[in-house]
C-alpha cells in the first residue's frame, strides 16, 4: 500500500481500487461502530468550529466514557494540569507522570543527559498501569517521548488518544516540519540517521 503516492484518490469518491469493500464494512465491532458513528457526527457537526479539546469532551460524553487518564510528560506538567482542571468540570479525571516512581536510569543502564546529577526515567508501563487500576474508559496522552508513547498505548487496557506530541525542537508540533520549507529541504536530503547512545547496556 503507497496511498501516499496515488494522485487520485478516488476512494474519497466512493470507488473501491482493492475491490474488498465488504471486507472493509464487516471488521466492525458493535462497539468499534458506536465509536465511529459518534466521530463521525462530531466531524459532521462541528467542522472547523471546535478545538480537539472540545471534541473531545463531546465524544467521552457522547460515547458514555466518564473516567478519563491522563499520561503527561513532566516537562508538560503545566500544560496537563490545565487540561486536567478543565476535564474535571465533565469528567473524573486521573493523571499520572511519567517519572512516577523515580525509578533511576542506572537500574536500566540506561543513559543521562547529565552524568553528575539523579535522573529518574520516564516510566510509561507504571503509568498504563496506574491509569488501569483507576479504571479509567480512555487514556490521553500529553507529551510523552517518542518511544514511550508507543509503550504506554501498547500496554494501556484502555484506548488512547493523544493530545499533545512532543517535540522539543519545534514547540511540540511536529508537522511544523512538513509546512516550514527549510525543514522540508532538510528532511528531503537526509539518507542516514544518528545513532543514539544506548549507555551501558549497549557498550557492555
Amino acid at each position: 500500500m503507497n496511498c501516499d503516492l496515488c494522485s487520485e484518490k478516488s476512494c474519497y469518491q466512493g470507488n473501491d481500487c482493492l475491490d474488498r469493500r465488504d471486507e472493509a464494512r464487516e471488521i466492525y465491532a458493535p462497539v468499534d461502530k458506536k465509536l465511529h458513528q459518534v466521530s463521525t457526527a462530531i466531524e459532521g457537526s462541528f467542522y472547523m468550529q471546535k478545538t480537539r479539546v472540545e471534541e473531545l469532551i463531546v465524544f467521552c460524553r457522547e460515547t458514555g466514557m466518564e473516567r478519563l487518564g491522563v499520561a503527561f510528560c513532566v516537562g508538560l506538567s503545566e500544560e496537563a494540569r490545565v487540561l486536567c482542571s478543565y476535564l474535571r468540570n465533565f469528567f473524573s479525571v486521573s493523571s499520572v507522570c511519567c517519572k512516577v516512581c523515580g525509578v533511576a536510569k542506572e537500574d536500566f543502564e540506561l543513559p543521562k543527559i547529565k552524568d553528575e546529577r539523579y535522573e529518574a526515567m520516564c516510566n510509561p508501563l507504571f503509568q498504563a498501569r496506574l491509569l488501569e487500576e483507576e479504571k479509567t474508559d480512555l487514556n490521553l496522552l500529553v507529551g510523552l517521548c517518542i518511544g514511550h508513547d508507543i509503550l504506554f498505548s501498547k500496554h494501556s487496557h484502555a484506548p488512547v488518544t493523544t493530545m499533545i506530541v512532543k517535540d522539543r525542537v519545534l514547540t511540540h508540533n511536529p508537522v511544523g516540519a512538513l509546512y516550514s520549507r527549510y525543514y522540508k529541504n532538510k528532511i528531503s536530503g537526509i539518507t542516514e540517521v544518528d545513532k543514539p547512545d544506548y549507555g551501558k547496556a549497549a557498550k557492555g
